[in-house]
């Protein structure tokens, strides 16, 4: 074991022996920095500071201490009046607490920290990406918007995070902010500067390239030496390591109640960095922090000896300052940190930064989705009390539930007491704005209590008629959709129920095409990435998009390591988009990231319903910014730019409804089920799920992901060079057809075998046109056809490997006493 100068084993000896990683630099560098390992397909290991207080429970004074001393350094260097225009930006979630203390130790310097929680009414002042990170998108977003840019030229922007590794971050927001806002000083401060000599270069080379000044300030000085395999290895040992670990334990059967503080922050003051922090807002919370710390004192009231003060995710900076004044006003030992978005694994060693941790659900409904949020170093380091500081954002049901975090953290602490700031909202009045702005649109429904996907596969922004009855027969349905009576989105058709002889054919023709729709699946994908990265939005539309973006999802994550955010909404032709969920996209996400996908083009059709129902849109006021261009997995009607590929072949998920769809209906839009500021309804067919195979459909296609990966490399390089505008000949085709089989309606023609297959299972089928010689693609369009008593007839000279023909005349006496279709009109 490698030893520091206290005879202290070194916190990354674990880590540096078993895969050789090597920190090289000043003395006082083991002391700062441990070692961990953590599951990220970009980078294993990770650096555990000892003053940061995210990871590793720390003195608060020292952890402020740290940010204030690197902030009096930027000081001295820009001078005193240069540090009192300068713009300090910290970096979300671990350095906003360091940020923010920075800007304490300029003195004057507004602050702002970036975020990944968007806020509903307020604009983007900026974003950017965080390359190696486990999430990577930031949003930077000032109340006021003037506030990166008031200072003028000739002012610096410093920007703070807690260690400088690559570079990349920085280089990133820099070439954001400064094409917004250019300036001719930035400077950038971490606890570590960690750069290889190749890294130091290109920062250098940077700056001569923006015409910019770019001094870097930081505590400690060093280098991460790295064997060859080093990744893989630390992958390995994780995955080993956590194959073999114990459950964790569960509480005791009667966890200790927790005691509820609400903090009476100070009006006006905003809880972080989030939106903005000034000298005139700092003025403020300083003469109040002794009496704030003073009621958590008495909450806490004489027992507790060993205190622990837990912030939570970006919020760090308030807890960090309440730990501050309770040190100074109290004889416990007080320590400080906070938990994480970061997954990282837990060895209990002494040569080990991270000796335990717990894991929780995330608690403040986040915009990508539930999921896993961690504790660490509190389990197990004997603190009698945990003050637990949230805001009042987070405050949620998740929070109380079982297994939530008050919950894990009872069984390791004798007191709980969670210390509630009210959250900062931009705009209002000061006496108001500690109050949470009320939520206008609700959080989209996910698995398992909404379809039957996993819940961060994708996130329905629907709501829930599953208790509803809105099936109708076929036939009742078609005759009320052609006389005018009622529209095809006001009622479901029943279910179709596949035969068992239906059932085995959908397995064989997926073993068969699923090579063929991963290849396209990656094609769209790469395609997406390379013309609307590097972190698109993905929004499917309900539902035979839906599991094309699970499967784009899958793809960014199995070749990329990241993790895009999927959601789905409705699209009803002639009604146009779900305008609700357009506008919860826009509070969440930027609009120019959001790509529609849907499954296949027929005639275009619904192309243009996005297209107009987005003008629409943004002609009624809504937000400005969405791009109405789908990205389709086939495109046999040449109506889009963004394909898989433009061959009419048969993709099984088009072969059933439900049952390859997460158990989802497709979509409803009635008056009175739908009311102005509600989502468009579906139904989750529970009852189904004997018969689903919506999983079994996504794990056989991404199963072929890796066989598939240089063909789509090589195409992707040729569709981006290539001409992909749009040639409409499906549409051509179809009014051709309307007027030679005398139907004179072009939405009773279905082209293509995903439309086909629709027709057969949820419409009036009049006959099916099939391309001649057409081969295993149409068996299960034959058997429909079979079962449902409709022709098909084989074609020359079809665009389309078929089409599917709606009855043009079609009542109730117009089938057989089987309730078949009749032939012809």
């Amino acid at each position: 074991m490698e030893r520091g100068t206290a005879d202290v084993v070194w916190s990354g000896s674990w880590v540096a022996e078993r895969l050789g990683v090597g920190l090289v630099g000043d003395a006082e560098l083991r002391e700062l920095l441990g070692l961990a390992l953590r599951r990220n397909p970009k980078r294993a290991h990770l650096l555990v500071s000892n003053v940061l207080g995210k990871h590793v429970p720390q003195r608060p004074s020292v952890v402020y201490g740290a940010g204030v001393e690197l902030g009096r350094r930027v000081r001295a260097l820009l001078g005193e009046d240069g540090a009192r225009r300068a713009v300090v930006v910290g970096y979300a979630e671990t350095a906003t607490g360091l940020g923010h203390s920075v800007a304490d130790g300029l003195g004057a310097a507004p602050y702002l920290h970036s975020t990944r929680r968007p806020v509903p009414g307020v604009a983007r002042a900026g974003g950017f990406e965080e390359a190696h990170s486990h999430a990577t998108s930031h949003l930077l977003l000032p109340e006021d918007p003037e506030l990166l840019a008031a200072a003028g030229p000739g002012s610096a922007l410093v920007l703070v995070d807690d260690e400088f590794s690559t570079g990349n971050t920085v280089l990133n927001t820099i070439r954001d902010l400064h094409a917004r806002y250019p300036r001719d000083h930035y400077v950038i401060v971490a606890l570590v500067d960690m750069r290889s000599p190749a890294d130091r270069g290109r920062l250098t080379a940077f700056a001569a390239e923006i015409g910019a000044r770019v001094d870097l300030i930081a505590r400690n000085t060093g280098t991460v030496t790295l064997p060859d395999g080093v990744l893989e290895k630390g992958q390995a040992l994780v995955a080993e390591r956590e194959a073999r670990a114990e459950a964790p334990q569960d509480g005791p059967p009667h966890p200790r109640p927790h005691t509820r503080l609400d903090l009476p922050w100070p009006a006006g003051v905003p809880d972080g960095g989030r939106h903005g922090f000034t000298e005139a807002h700092r003025a403020l919370l300083e003469p109040a922090l002794p009496a704030l710390a003073d009621r958590v004192a008495q909450a806490l009231g004489d027992g507790p000896r060993r205190v622990l003060v837990l912030g939570f995710e970006e919020l760090m900076y308030a807890p960090l300052r309440l730990a501050t004044a309770l040190e100074e006003r109290t004889d416990a030992e007080v320590r400080y940190s906070t938990t994480t978005r970061s997954p990282v694994l837990a060895v209990d060693d002494p040569g080990y930064a991270i000796r335990t941790r717990l894991v929780f659900p995330a608690h403040d409904d986040p915009s990508d989705g539930p999921g896993e949020r961690y504790a660490y170093n509190v389990a197990g380091a004997g603190f009698d009390a945990v003050v637990l500081v949230v805001d009042s954002t987070a405050d949620t049901p998740a929070l109380h539930a079982p297994g939530g975090l008050l919950d894990r953290l009872a069984p390791h602490t004798a007191q709980v007491l969670l210390a509630v700031i009210p959250s900062y909202v931009p705009g209002a009045p000061a006496s108001e704005r500690q109050e949470e702005a009320p939520m206008q649109l609700p959080e989209p429904l996910r698995g398992p209590a909404f379809s039957s996907y996993a819940p961060d596969e994708v996130g329905w922004l629907l709501q829930d008629l599953s208790d509803t009855r809105l099936e109708a027969p076929t036939e009742e349905r078609e005759e009320a959709i052609q006389s005018g009576g009622a529209h095809y989105a006001e009622s479901l058709p029943v279910e179709y129920q596949p035969s068992a002889a239906y059932q085995e054919l959908f397995k064989s023709a997926l073993a068969v095409s699923a090579a063929r729709i991963a290849r396209a699946v990656g094609t769209v994908t790469e395609t997406v990435l390379a013309e609307r990265g590097p972190r698109p939005v993905l929004v499917s539309l309900a539902r035979a998009g839906t599991p094309v973006g699970v499967l784009m999802r899958r793809w960014a994550q199995a070749r990329h390591g990241i993790d895009l955010p999927h959601y789905a909404v409705s699209i009803v032709r002639g009604r146009g988009i779900d305008a609700n969920a357009l506008r919860w996209l826009a509070e969440h996400h930027d609009p120019a990231d959001v790509v529609f996908v849907d499954g296949w083009t027929g005639k275009g059709a619904i192309t243009r319903e996005l297209a107009a129902a987005v003008a629409e849109f943004e002609k009624a006021g809504g937000v400005a910014g969405f791009n109405p261009e789908i990205a389709v997995l086939a495109d046999p009607g040449g109506c889009v730019r963004t394909y898989g590929t433009r061959e009419d072949f048969l993709i099984p998920s088009a072969c059933l409804n439900s049952t390859v769809s997460g158990l989802i209906s497709r979509t409803v839009l009635r008056a009175d089920l739908v009311g102005p500021d509600d989502f468009h309804g579906a139904k989750f067919y529970r009852e189904l799920a004997g018969a689903d195979v919506s999983g079994l459909f996504l794990d056989t296609v991404a199963a072929r992901f890796d066989e598939v990966a240089d063909a789509v490399d090589a195409e992707v390089k040729e569709l981006l060079a290539a001409d992909r505008a749009p040639t409409w000949e499906g549409w051509a085709a179809v009014e051709r057809i309307s007027e030679e089989y005398g139907i004179h309606d072009v939405n009773l023609v279905k082209p293509g075998v995903g439309e086909t297959t629709r027709v057969l299972l949820r419409r009036v089928p009049w006959k099916i046109l099939a391309r001649r010689g057409a081969g295993p693609d149409l068996d299960h369009i034959r058997l429909l056809a079979e079962q449902r008593g409709v022709p098909v007839e084989e074609v020359d000279s079809l665009p389309y490997t078929c089409v599917g023909l709606i009855h043009p005349k079609y009542t109730r006496g117009a089938t057989g006493a089987d309730g078949k279709a009749v032939e012809s009109a």
